[in-house]
């Protein structure tokens, strides 16, 4: 059976009589076995280098891409593509000043203008529930993060509703 080995040439390998031959699936789970071992190789080897910084591009949060897509959207909408991770990212952080920033709120605002379907009516009775379990809590105890996020919630209610 040939295999490929690690400098990219092809290595022959007896296979023993009990061992049977393998089903196409088998030799494609294979194949990405030894790809990814290829892989692991060539990453230690080039960390023992240090060329690492320069081969493998550092990976960015959600929300930096959440944020950049919501900008993308506002500035330049002949290019901007629906994205929906980007969208859901958004709608599950939205009421977060920490991860949606004030700066970008008035943005994401009007992107939810254009909302539609069911991920409308889902935003609604998000933040409904979300405005009942302030309220219950509110009589509670003080939260500082209170404020804001309430008053997010009534905008987005306000605008959707």
């Amino acid at each position: 059976m040939l295999f490929p080995d690690f400098q990219g040439g092809v290595v022959l390998r007896a296979m023993q009589d009990a061992e049977p031959e393998l089903s196409p699936e088998e030799q494609r789970v294979l194949e990405r076995k030894l790809k990814k071992e290829r892989k692991k190789k060539e990453r230690q080897r080039l960390q023992e280098v240090g060329d690492v910084a320069q081969h493998l591009p550092a990976r960015r949060s959600g929300a930096e891409l959440a944020l950049d897509y919501l900008c993308r959207w506002a500035q330049k909408r002949e290019n901007w593509r629906f994205q929906k991770t980007r969208q859901t990212w958004l709608l599950l952080h939205m009421y977060d000043s920490d991860k949606v920033p004030d700066k970008h709120f008035s943005t994401l605002l009007a992107y939810l203008e254009g909302l539609q379907g069911q991920a409308r009516e889902l935003t609604v009775q998000k933040a409904e529930a979300l405005m009942r379990e302030l309220d219950k809590e509110g009589a509670g105890g003080p939260d500082p993060l209170l404020p804001g996020r309430a008053q997010r919630i009534r905008q987005v209610l306000q605008l959707l509703s």
